[in-house]
């Protein structure tokens, strides 16, 4: 039925109530004035941001909870060129996600005016489809197809242009229906040809990663696993596919895997990976599996079919989504696994070794443990703990150590995006207030989008945030160490009073520089947020030496010393 006359902002507000939209992450901005008018009586909650990068990673993290397309409004320019970090993480990370960004008016375009950018042109590689939308009565269309590109296939950030004059115009037009995602599913035969691959096996692993999972299909690939006796490995930054304390769980591939992972990896003769894309981060930089035609038999599900095939000839590829793929193998018949009888308690010994107290801290006297800090996490929060981490060394504490729960218990940015952390954290506190969240962040990682800490302020999200302070970019200074030892250049940082910048936000902090000093500390936490529904920051005091769990600084500049003198 077609609508008695509304405005285009109007128009593109009913749009997303039909769409399912609940919540909204933007700076407002006046090239999209209508559209925040339109929102005002529509119930949609739109959450103000203070930068728009971390209004898009926001709704990165929306997209990657709930599966729906995560909604962020932004205006032109400025505000646009801000938010293409979040767009650019939502691809890599397969996240759904639709960014409308608020244009000059039409009669104003290609004169270069002012905060003027040819959106086509700027995110053309960066998301899965880029328009404009010039006239109000096609709103609706370009509405269904947005929501349908975000979340068939493989999903992904779309981004929208809205003329601020076409915003304003009038037009009498029908609304659509909600979208329906579209994904493939695997054929009986593909589904025997597994069967007949996993038979002939003697050393298979099951590999899990990628967008456009859900509960019921990380049930269905569990019971896959159970039935055929496999150990189930993580891709990079998707370990909660898989209970982590689950007895199929053997651990994560990705950066700074354990080395017997690794070799499982590459001794596999059946591999059976099921939603990753197999890219830089997941195969060690392409050398757990060689390119173009793997040393294993491959059998590779993936989302997108322009995928399967583009770096690696797999022997099976199979274009499905998750819950389609999961369904089906839940349902085959099980095949005999004597043949590899006792793999999966070996590999599971093998991450419990793994995940034990690191020599660094049983050989160092540093006041503060940190991984005492990560144990300490898991035994004083529930299982289902939501868990959040931008790009650096600290993240490999929670990655290595903290045992995720059941699916979303991780937000992580695969892109390797510093600045996600503390937007990803307070997104997820406030579409679910009743779980705990803890947010890893490094010290200069968390000055990226630390002002979030207003936002979840002013929305009541009571996250606890861990600033891991050892005064540099820790990641680049072991590097740097590596390459150029002895030469400290641009890795430096003189950082603020953390715990004292929450309180000046209007949440609480406190300052910790001993192991003792953390599990109290981290109880007052869990008390306020809980009772006060807002943010605690506790600054982690460390030693910036014990860069990471295997290696000092020290130890990396001696062994490139050592090099350099040897050659």
């Amino acid at each position: 039925m077609t609508h008695p006359s509304r405005s285009g902002g109007q128009i593109l507000v009913d749009a997303l109530k039909i769409h399912g939209v609940d919540t909204a992450f933007g700076v407002p901005g006046e090239s999209y004035l209508d559209v925040l008018d339109a929102l005002h009586d529509s119930g949609i909650r739109f959450i103000i941001n203070r930068q728009e990068g971390g209004a898009a990673f926001m709704a990165d993290a929306y997209g990657k909870m709930t599966g729906k397309p995560g909604i962020c409004f932004v205006t032109r320019g400025p505000g646009a060129t801000n938010a293409s970090i979040g767009v650019h993480t939502a691809f890599q990370d397969s996240t759904p996600m639709i960014l409308f960004i608020g244009q000059v008016g039409s009669d104003f375009m290609d004169r270069e005016a002012f905060q003027e950018v040819d959106y086509r042109r700027m995110y053309g590689q960066m998301a899965k489809w880029v328009a404009q939308i010039d006239r109000a009565d096609r709103i609706p269309e370009y509405m269904a197809r947005a929501f349908q590109v975000a979340t068939s296939g493989r999903p992904g950030p779309v981004v929208l242009a809205l003329p601020e004059d076409m915003l304003t115009t009038q037009a009498a037009v029908a609304d659509t229906g909600c979208y329906q995602p579209v994904h493939g599913a695997p054929s009986a035969p593909q589904i025997a040809q597994l069967r007949a691959m996993l038979a002939e096996a003697k050393r298979p692993l099951l590999m899990l990663g990628g967008g456009g999972w859900t509960e019921q299909a990380c049930a269905d690939i569990t019971r896959f696993a159970e039935a055929n006796k496999l150990p189930v490995s993580c891709a990079f930054r998707f370990q909660d596919l898989l209970d982590n304390n689950h007895p199929h769980y053997v651990g994560d591939v990705g950066i700074g895997i354990n080395p017997k992972l690794a070799a499982r990896v590459k001794n596999a003769d059946v591999l059976i990976v099921v939603g990753p894309r197999l890219g830089e981060m997941t195969t060690s930089g392409y050398e757990l599996l060689t390119s173009p035609v793997p040393k294993q038999r491959l059998v590779h599900i993936h989302a997108s079919n322009e995928e399967l095939g583009s770096v690696y000839q797999a022997e099976l590829m199979i274009g499905s989504g998750m819950p389609q793929a999961a369904a089906m193998l839940a349902a085959m018949e099980p095949v005999d696994a004597g043949a590899w009888q006792g793999s999966v308690e070996e590999a599971r010994a093998e991450l419990a070794a793994w995940q034990s107290q690191p020599a660094i801290f049983k050989d160092n006297n540093a006041p503060l443990n940190l991984w005492q800090v990560v144990q300490e996490i898991d035994r004083m929060t529930p299982p289902d703990t939501i868990i959040t981490n931008g790009a650096g060394n600290y993240a490999t504490w929670a990655h290595r150590y903290h045992r995720y729960g059941a699916m979303r218990t991780q937000l992580a940015p695969t892109s390797g995006a510093m600045g996600y952390s503390v937007p990803a954290g307070v997104a997820a506190k406030i579409i679910d207030p009743s779980r705990t969240v803890v947010t890893f962040a490094g010290d200069g990682e968390y000055l990226m989008n630390g002002q979030e800490l207003a936002t979840a302020v002013q929305y009541n999200a009571g996250v606890i945030i861990l600033v891991f302070n050892n005064g540099m970019f820790g990641t680049i200074r072991m590097h740097q160490e590596r390459h150029y030892p002895g030469r400290i250049s641009g890795t430096q940082l003189h950082n603020p009073d953390f715990a004292a910048l929450a309180k000046a936000f209007g949440g609480h902090g406190e300052a910790v520089n001993t192991t003792e000093e953390f599990a109290p500390a981290l109880e007052r936490a869990l008390d306020y947020t809980r009772s006060k529904n807002l943010p605690f920051v506790i600054e982690l005091r460390y030693d910036g030496n014990l860069i990471t769990p295997g290696a000092t600084l020290d130890t990396i500049r001696k062994q490139a010393e050592a090099a350099k003198a040897g050659k």
